[in-house]
């Protein structure tokens, strides 16, 4: 079908894989995070990675009450004013490592002291070597363009961190689920076909909030880089604070959500964004569906709402697919697109 599609459909076993193989990486993190008591967290990522740190932004603040810093590249390059991140735990997400940004930020990292750790799915990279500790993402190699089993598995890092710093049983019980309902997100593919029709371009909005704000965000990559689809993602609390603005009768939304503290967000947002007249669609998991949707795909996989990023990341990318296929375009070749993008 597609590479993509293809490496799409490995991500249960690369979510098992990680989780088994990773567990002296990720003791070790955590004992130096114990050890060292960072104030907080800066991570530095581009592209999908930069959702996968919005997760953590989330993920950290909630389970581990940590602040968690989103690091601009461009102060430690282009400008050469990087910000003070002693007493921090400072983190690079890049699935090749060899994002001359996030190294660039690691490499300051180091120079000041702080603890760094490298996510990536190459520990031979620069950037591993570069970090004190590295988390290896076990993905095997990534040939499509865009990213799909490395962002999965950079959330899963992420969540396996977390717990490490601040242990949960029910936490660990809920990771062992997670390779299961990811592939119980694959079987549901059939059904996204009737969210297609919606997404058929030119434009598209996808809202999110909380833990699944990372979600909207990827999914609204995907479109745009796999179908040309000018999709925008937004919180649903800053859609309302004048984004909703460009809404007309027939504008299509797209809805993700995982339930918990932010479901009722999405149910107002819905009803108001019915009201007028706009097109609206889901991708929910163990969430109430909205009245008045256009169409929804409902998955529950029993997962808190914490972890619910990664099933609901799976639908997004088989629903992008197959916008790209209706659209009639290869997604494994996206215009003016590299695996590797070396940005400064």
């Amino acid at each position: 079908m597609s590479r993509f599609h293809d490496e799409i459909s490995e991500q249960p076993e690369v979510a098992a894989r990680l989780i088994e193989q990773s567990r002296s990486a990720v003791d070790a993190i955590g004992a130096r995070f114990r050890e060292l008591r960072p104030r907080g967290f800066v991570i530095a990522a581009r592209g999908s990675s930069d959702h996968a740190a919005l997760y953590a932004k989330y993920l950290f603040g909630r389970r581990n009450r940590a602040l968690v810093a989103l690091a601009a590249p461009s102060l430690f390059t282009r400008y050469g004013s990087p910000p003070a991140l002693d007493g921090q735990c400072v983190i690079g997400i890049s699935q090749s490592g060899a994002s001359p940004d996030v190294l660039a930020v690691l490499e300051e990292a180091v120079r000041q002291g702080a603890m760094t750790v490298a996510i990536t799915n190459e520990p031979d990279s620069r950037m591993a070597s570069v970090a004190d500790l590295v988390l290896p993402l076990y993905a095997g190699p990534e040939r499509s363009v865009p990213a799909s089993k490395t962002y999965t598995a950079s959330l899963v890092a992420l969540a396996l961190i977390s717990n490490a710093i601040d242990r949960d049983d029910a936490f660990v019980r809920a990771l062992a689920q997670v390779s299961s309902s990811m592939a119980g997100a694959l079987k549901a593919e059939a059904d996204l076909d009737k969210l297609v029709p919606a997404l058929a371009g030119p434009r598209a909005i996808v809202l999110g909030r909380g833990f699944n704000f990372s979600t909207a965000e990827e999914i609204a990559l995907k479109l745009t880089e796999t179908s040309y689809v000018l999709a925008r993602a937004w919180s649903v609390a800053d859609f309302e604070h004048g984004p909703i603005a460009v809404v007309e009768p027939g504008f299509p939304v797209l809805l993700v959500g995982g339930g918990g503290s932010v479901e009722a967000d999405l149910q107002a947002i819905c009803a108001r964004l019915v009201d007028y007249g706009c097109r609206v669609i889901g991708l929910f998991d163990g969430a109430s569906t909205p009245r008045g949707l256009d169409a929804a795909v409902v998955h529950d996989s029993g997962l808190p709402e914490e972890l619910t990023p990664l099933t609901l990341a799976v639908l997004g990318q088989l629903l992008a697919h197959r916008v790209a296929v209706a659209r009639g375009v290869d997604p494994d070749q996206p215009l003016a697109l590299h695996k590797i993008t070396r940005t400064w």
